[in-house]
């Protein structure tokens, strides 16, 4: 079984994933880090964010190399977005290619305050974050939500929303793994 686990930059998903991995026979697959390695050496860029600058051809080639490879793993959890924020625009994190490969069977959406998340961001030194205000971020959580119902409708899998409460990342945590 392959479960996608996603939600916008700095709305604490790694950790929340990490605890879901910890608890279960699930082991996780970050769609951006297979990305950027072939990016890595296709582009020669030097960071995953640099990867959203990218004209949306070299992306959509990512996207669909990383979904055949992830498509022939089993009992993984996927940590990747819904939707990336492009310079062109909202672009479709699992567009019908990838979706196709992956076969999934749940989306789990993490969210949290948009004030919460902003803080996080603004305190969290390994990233280059564009400069979004919670309004940003609050319409950047809602563009996911249609995504996610949107996969569902093609792949007919569950879509789920899991609130992460600020230093309670157990919680959400725990809500997966009840839904797994």
């Amino acid at each position: 079984m392959r479960v996608i686990v996603s939600g916008i930059p700095g709305v604490g998903k790694s950790t929340v994933i990490d605890l879901v991995s910890q608890r279960s026979d699930y082991s996780v697959k970050n769609f951006g880090t297979i990305m950027f390695e072939t990016a890595r050496t296709m582009y020669q860029i030097n960071n995953r964010d640099e990867m959203r600058k990218l004209d949306i051809k070299a992306q959509i080639e990512l996207q669909r190399n990383a979904a055949i490879e992830l498509g022939k793993m089993d009992n993984i959890i996927i940590d990747t977005h819904m939707s990336i924020k492009s310079p062109s625009g909202y672009l479709p994190g699992l567009p019908e290619w990838v979706l196709k490969e992956l076969n999934i069977s749940s989306y789990f959406l993490i969210e949290a305050d948009p004030d919460k998340i902003l803080t996080h961001r603004l305190n969290d030194p390994t990233r280059i974050r564009d400069n979004d205000t919670e309004k940003d971020i609050k319409e950047h959580q809602e563009i996911n939500r249609y995504y996610a119902v949107a996969y569902s409708v093609y792949s007919g899998a569950t879509v789920n929303f899991i609130y992460n409460p600020e230093n309670h990342p157990e919680e959400a945590a725990e809500n997966i793994l009840r839904r797994l």
